[in-house]
Parts: structure tokens; C-alpha cells; sequence
């Protein structure tokens, strides 16, 4: 006897934004700005790909790098505890 598969969830597509924050905004992502950049943080403390943000290549590398400045200076944390 044969086993019957069960149907396969599909996964929903995230809706992304088609134009990069920054370039709309046109400013450039800071370390000093947190709430700015606690936008691109999960709940858990990660930084959101650039298919789920919307940036472009050149601000989300940059928001990377500030991102890493802020935890190093202590004004976002590394991991979130809960």
C-alpha cells in the first residue's frame, strides 16, 4: 500500500517595496539615527534582507556596516534576550 502524500503548503509571497527607502527619502542610512535603523531589524535582532527591505545594493551594504557601528557603540543591541 502506498502512503498518500498530503498536499504541499504554499508559501506566501511577501509583498517588498519597489523603490529603496533611502533613495526616496534621499539620505544615506547613519549609526547615530536608531530608530531609523531599528526599521531594518527583526524582533530578534537581525538585519532584514534586501529582498524583504526594498534597498538597494549600495544602502543596504551601508545600513549593514551602521548597523554593526551601532551595536559596537552599544545604542542597538547585539541579541535580544526574552
Amino acid at each position: 500500500m502506498a502512503k498518500k502524500s498530503q498536499p504541499r503548503k504554499r508559501m506566501q509571497k511577501v509583498n517588498t517595496p519597489k523603490k529603496c527607502y533611502f533613495d526616496e527619502a534621499k539620505k544615506e542610512p547613519t549609526f547615530s539615527d536608531v530608530a531609523e535603523l531599528q526599521r531594518f531589524i527583526t524582533e530578534r535582532g537581525k538585519i532584514i534582507p534586501r529582498s524583504r527591505s526594498g534597498l538597494c545594493a549600495k544602502h543596504q551594504k551601508t545600513l549593514t556596516t551602521e548597523v554593526k557601528h551601532a551595536r559596537y557603540l552599544a545604542l542597538l543591541p547585539f541579541v535580544v534576550r526574552g
